[in-house]
């Protein structure tokens, strides 16, 4: 079989049932009903692609989709269930971090393929996700912070809410729960297509953030965004089903005060007339689950979870997808997540709270990625050995018997599957350290492409990069890290070279993942290895590797504190055990929570770092959002105290090396204030730095021309000028 490159391959962020239609970018791979075909967009014509010999055909002409005379530029698209409807995305535009605003069409293959816009009349690029009703007659989505539904037929549209505004949302989220939960599409057909069910989210009494942007006109003007900072309330926020005739809300009954909970999930129970409803406490160390009538409101709990540091939300066990509830028994139970025995496992848990585990033993699932109940089995990533690799693992959902490895014994590093609807076919990724990433087709029943002998011969011959190694380094306090080093060129233990460290090290992220790009540093002009620089990572405690719960959340409320001294000890150790770095040339740079990382580490252990590049940094604990720090800092009113002491600014006024800070004054996500009051500290304090704003750039600092051309110069400039490259 010949290998077959997919445009949206491994970007699943919603996965939703069949019998619904959505398109949206960043939505998974779009597969035929029957599971053999794999359908992708071509400019402005689809592709079948058939996964049995990888031939394709055109499914979709472009002459189909030709609106006025101009061809419809795909952005997404979906099917409806029985493949005669054609939803399709397009014009989008970006909202916050995701094209999440467009224009939609439907091509209605049954009826002359007749083209016609969705949401004529309200303004251009302004729905959002458009999703077609189960019997594929009608079309839902939102405009203006509004729910509307529309008659594919008569052209006829509904508003199904009407007292939508910036600041009261119908239908989708605000700033803080798209970012921190993963939710962004707010609404969900009920599966016999009468009625909707859909957030609502309470903004109005929600501080305004104001960033200014003066450079787009000759008078500067803000741009507010409603953003709850940590110890402040959240959005309040509810969840209501409106029925299509008549438009009328009935609220779930959810207990407690709606501003000082979250509902991060919500969907209806297969065949019945009720949703299913996930809440957190304000702390998040509190779930609840609900079922809700969907008629009278009336939810009753029947599964509580609690956590003496937090509670993590499907997004962190899913590929970020917030969306979906993995079913069993024709809705009677379903598959849940938890870490309540030490490890993150897989549960059977039944409507009346009763649960079985499904996953025993000491070790982590990464992701769940399909549960295929017709085989009893349930596909996961996992990785008992080795927190840097993952692999396909399948289980018995009876809980019986031991996780049995799919991914080849022979390819180490980093898997990623997507699995077809019947678990036959999936897409397979594969890269580690050395190993580009390659993508397949795979039959699942033996990991078989076609190409397996010709990916290990390559495997085994083609080494790209290959001057990472992996390490475990054991600091004095007893914690063992993993990591990874990129050596220099022509190396000669009996000198001395320069060390550049790369870190994070919040509960958001991890770096040191064997995968390709591991050791490449993205912001450097040139080669560190050519130019004698040793470059290194390490994962400290609090990072998501799968090395059990207490790894994982023994950060807790220590955000800036235990997570630096893991950095700083680890190099302390790996100077010890390796001569050849030089001490007086160390170092140090990361992004968002690793430029607070970088300022903490410059600040607390200056007799370490020398140099540091700090970029779009938390300076401030408080000064983020709620959601991110309550979560795994508690909340300011009770312990305040450990949000000062884990910022930076705390201890700006022990800065001894050189200190190049970055940050985008347009920055909706670490706002720029963060910059400001670290400057005055650091100017209060007589400190010597090195500054620098990009003009309306947000958290990526990308827009604009030349920014990231400019960025990368004067990263490479900074620290070859303050952390010489070469040997001594």
């Amino acid at each position: 079989m010949r290998k077959i490159r997919y445009t949206n391959l491994f970007l699943v962020l919603a996965c939703l049932t069949a019998t619904t239609a959505v398109a949206q970018p960043g939505q998974s791979t779009k597969w035929s009903h029957d599971g053999q075909y794999i359908y992708e967009p071509s400019t402005s014509s689809i592709v079948s692609v058939k996964l049995s010999d990888g031939s394709q055909s055109e499914k979709i002409p472009a002459r189909l989709l030709n609106q006025g005379g101009y061809p419809i530029r795909i952005r997404d698209f979906d099917f409806s269930a029985d493949e005669k409807k054609l939803l399709v995305y397009t014009n989008a535009k970006r909202v916050w971090r995701y094209d999440t605003r467009g224009d939609y069409y439907v091509l209605d293959l049954s009826n002359n393929n007749t083209l016609k816009k969705i949401g004529t009349g309200l303004p251009e690029s302004s729905l959002m996700f458009a999703k077609l009703s189960p019997d594929a007659k009608q079309v839902a989505y939102v405009s203006g912070h509004n729910l509307y539904v529309e008659d594919l037929a008569t052209g006829k549209r509904k508003a199904l809410t009407t007292d939508g505004t910036r600041r009261h949302i119908n239908g989708t989220f605000d700033w803080a729960y798209e970012e921190e939960f993963g939710c962004r599409d707010g609404f969900r057909w009920s599966p016999d297509g009468k009625s909707i069910a859909y957030w609502q989210i309470d903004a109005t009494k929600i501080r305004d953030f104001l960033m200014m942007d003066n450079t787009d006109s000759i008078y500067s003007y803000t741009i507010p965004v409603e953003y709850p900072k940590a110890g402040e309330s959240p959005s309040a926020c509810r969840v209501g089903v409106v029925d299509i005739a008549t438009a009328k809300t009935t609220w779930m009954q959810i207990p407690g005060d709606e501003q000082q909970h979250y509902i991060p999930r919500m969907e209806w129970v297969p065949g019945k007339n009720e949703l299913i409803l996930q809440q957190l406490n304000r702390k998040q160390n509190e779930s609840i689950l609900f079922l809700a009538n969907a008629l009278t409101g009336k939810a009753t709990s029947f599964y509580k979870e609690n956590d003496s540091a937090w509670i993590d939300v499907k997004s962190r066990w899913d590929d970020r997808d917030i969306s979906g509830w993995d079913w069993l028994s024709n809705g009677q139970s379903f598959v849940w997540v938890s870490e309540k025995d030490g490890w993150r496992h897989l549960y059977n848990v039944d409507l009346k709270g009763k649960e079985q585990l499904i996953t025993p033993g000491n070790y982590d699932v990464i992701n769940l990625l399909k549960v295929d109940e017709a085989h009893k089995v349930a596909y996961i990533l996992a990785s008992p050995d080795n927190a840097t690799q993952q692999y396909l693992y399948k289980v018995s959902l009876d809980g019986k018997g031991t996780p049995e490895r799919i991914s080849p014994p022979s390819e180490s590093g980093m898997h990623t599957y997507e699995i077809s609807p019947d678990a036959q076919y999936a897409l397979h990724g594969f890269s580690n350290h050395y190993f580009r990433n390659q993508n397949e087709v795979v039959k699942l029943a033996n990991h078989k492409s076609g190409e397996g002998e010709e990916i290990n011969k390559t495997l085994m011959t083609s080494r790209f990069a290959n001057k990472q190694e992996f390490f475990n380094v054991t600091t004095e306090d007893g914690v063992t890290m993993t990591g990874w080093m990129a050596m220099p060129n022509n190396f000669d233990s009996t000198k001395k070279y320069p060390v550049v460290f790369y870190v994070y090290g919040e509960p958001a992220g991890a770096t040191t993942l064997d995968e390709y790009g591991a050791g490449y540093n993205h912001l450097y002009n040139g080669d560190m290895a050519a130019d004698g620089y040793i470059y290194i990572s390490m994962d400290n405690r609090g990072t998501p590797q799968p090395k059990g719960r207490t790894w994982r959340k023994s950060i807790y409320r220590k955000v800036g504190i235990l997570n630096a001294r893991d950095q700083a000890m680890g190099a302390k150790e790996l100077f010890r055990e390796h001569r050849y770095m030089d001490t007086s040339r160390v170092a140090v740079w990361g992004w968002s929570g690793g430029g607070s990382m970088t300022l903490n580490l410059m600040f607390q252990y200056p007799e370490i770092y020398k140099t540091g590049i700090a970029i779009a940094a938390v300076g401030n604990q408080l000064t983020y959002d709620n959601i991110y720090q309550e979560r795994y800092m508690g909340l300011p009113q009770e312990n305040r105290e450990d949000f000062v002491k884990g910022s930076p600014i705390t201890y700006a006024k022990n800065l001894r090396g050189n200190l190049l800070y970055v940050h985008g004054t347009g920055d909706d996500n670490v706002h720029y204030q963060n910059a400001e009051m670290l400057l005055n500290e650091l100017i209060k304090n007589n400190k010597v730095f090195q500054f620098m704003a990009y003009p309306n750039r947000t958290h990526g600092i990308s827009e604009g021309e030349g920014t990231r051309r400019h960025l990368a110069t004067l990263y490479t400039t900074y620290l070859k000028e303050h952390c010489a490259p070469g040997a001594r």
